[in-house]
């Protein structure tokens, strides 16, 4: 299940996080990002129990997307021990993401 960020939630989920993040930047008005979408629930599915999936609406977090320097959506961070290991801008296939996941499994 992915799980909705807030930047009350951020430091928890992500930063002290003992499992592998990837957080999805996105807004619904952008068509790159609903393409993602089902990827992004793909993951989600597939990474249960191994890693956290989860979503940054910019328009309702900015503070979290100017925090994490997103200049253009969708970007998709993905976090090891809190740690910034990959950023990926603009929408990948799930296989491109499932391989960077599985280097911190």
């Amino acid at each position: 299940m992915e799980i909705k960020l807030t930047k009350q939630t951020y430091e928890g989920e992500v930063l002290k996080s003992e499992v592998p993040v990837l957080v999805d930047f996105w807004a619904p008005w952008c068509g790159p990002c609903r393409m993602l979408g089902p990827i992004i629930e793909e993951l989600a599915e597939e990474y249960e129990g191994k890693a956290k999936i989860c979503k940054v609406n910019v328009d309702e977090e900015s503070e979290l997307a100017a925090q994490n320097a997103i200049v253009s959506i969708p970007t998709v961070l993905i976090f090891n021990k809190g740690k910034q290991e990959a950023r990926l801008v603009g929408a990948q296939s799930f296989d491109d993401y499932a391989d960077i996941l599985d280097k911190f499994i």
